[in-house]
């Protein structure tokens, strides 16, 4: 009886491993790899629920998300500047061409390190060579395009030569880091100092100017105000002379009037005798 427990109990066990390992399931975001006795299947499996032959197939899931790698490189630049820079890539493996991307080079992370890296590196020395360091600052987008492309080409070339184009697609290449000499650096600090200084210099100068055009157009409507009243006035003495001159000329009793109006009250002092002198009107009128 022991021996017959044994046996259904092994029979069982077989059953359930037999069963256990006819199927598998491929998670989301992931293909499976068939290998069938060490040989990969061409055919990718896709996520869900698949059967498979006990003892004879193995199944490799490969992640095919988008993901990110991130390499640093250093490089000299075209006014001989050391950069270093750091280069974000963001890609995807591609499904169906998944089997033959692990046949020829391997698992995810050998991807990486064998084909996505390396082409970073190659790219930023080959592009940064291009630009002198300030021009990798201020044109940072068309390095970035530059770098992207060459990136690109590198791998694409890669893996023609592996026979397996199209196993992986590029989203976006980032540049997160620029990072020059402490020598540049202050270099770059006292020019950005010099620009300023410079252009206050300029502001001031420009400010003095304004100010002196305000103050010569100030004494220029000063002067015309003066010489405009100065002219009026002469105008209206002239003006009351000859009007005075006309009244005069037509009315000696008027010529008296103003002859009286200039005398001052005291008569000349004459000597000798108790006689009063008259004053002749018409001779002082004619002496006026």
């Amino acid at each position: 009886m022991k021996a017959q427990y044994i046996i259904a109990g092994l029979i069982v066990a077989l059953g359930l491993f037999l069963l256990t390992s006819s199927f598998v399931v491929v998670n989301s975001g992931h293909v499976g790899v068939v290998r069938t006795l060490g040989a990969v299947q061409p055919e990718p499996l896709k996520e869900g629920f698949h059967f498979k032959k006990p003892f004879l197939d193995q199944v490799e899931e490969i992640d095919i998300r988008l993901r990110k790698t991130e390499n640093q490189a250093s490089a000299a630049s075209k006014d001989l500047q050391v950069v270093s820079t750091r280069v974000a890539v963001q890609y995807s493996l591609n499904g169906p061409v998944v089997p033959l991307t692990y046949q020829k080079i391997g698992r995810r992370e050998i991807v990486e390190t064998t084909l996505v890296d390396p082409a970073i590196m190659e790219s930023v020395k080959a592009v940064t060579a291009e630009y002198t360091a300030e021009h990798l600052i201020t044109r940072r987008a068309e390095v970035k395009s530059r770098i992207q492309s060459a990136v690109e080409s590198f791998i694409n070339e890669t893996l023609a030569q592996k026979e397996v184009v199209g196993a992986l697609s590029i989203a976006n290449v980032a540049i997160t880091d620029f990072d020059f000499s402490a020598e540049f650096n202050h270099a770059i600090e006292d020019k950005v100092r010099a620009e300023q200084e410079a252009l206050q210099a300029k502001n001031e100068k420009l400010r003095r100017v304004t100010q002196a055009e305000a103050a010569a157009a100030e004494r220029t409507l000063a002067a015309d105000a003066e010489a405009y009243q100065i002219e009026v006035a002469s105008k209206a003495r002239a003006d009351a002379i000859r009007r005075e001159a006309e009244a005069l000329k037509d009315n000696p009793a008027l010529i008296q009037l103003r002859i009286a109006e200039k005398w001052d009250g005291r008569l000349p002092q004459v000597s000798g005798g108790n006689t009063i002198p008259l004053l002749n009107l018409d001779g002082l009128g004619a002496r006026e």
